[in-house]
């Protein structure tokens, strides 16, 4: 499992591991039952606190994505992803509401709209 942290990213770094293994997850990369690295090793890995890896642990066992087993580990816990999809689903409208009445402040029509939606999602 390889977990990229950006010293220069305005995300805090527990986000950017809670982000990064939940995207390895959800892309099927790390299946069900499968066991994750230790705090304490991906702290080591990473050069980063054991406080900051908890705090993403924490962060994925709260949001279903692992469950942790005291003296095994953190596995990697059934998804249902459907569920997952139209929570995801959410958050989009929810983006595009925005990016919406934005337009509509600056005057920009559908079309230019669409266009610039068409040219950032080929990118």
């Amino acid at each position: 499992m390889q977990i990229i942290i950006s010293n220069s990213s305005k995300e805090p770094i527990y986000e950017q591991i809670t982000n990064q293994i939940k995207s390895l997850i959800l892309a099927g990369e790390l299946q069900e039952g499968t066991a994750i690295p230790s705090m304490r090793n991906l702290a080591k890995d990473l050069q980063i606190s054991v406080i900051t890896t908890k705090r993403a642990y924490e962060e994925l066992e709260k949001a279903g994505f692992i469950y942790s087993i005291v003296g095994k580990g953190s596995f990697v816990a059934e998804q249902n992803l459907e569920v997952i999809r139209e929570k995801k689903l959410k958050v989009i409208e929810e983006q595009l509401s925005a990016v919406i009445a934005n337009s509509r402040e600056i005057g920009l029509s559908l079309d230019e709209l669409k266009e610039l939606l068409k040219i950032l999602y080929e990118e």
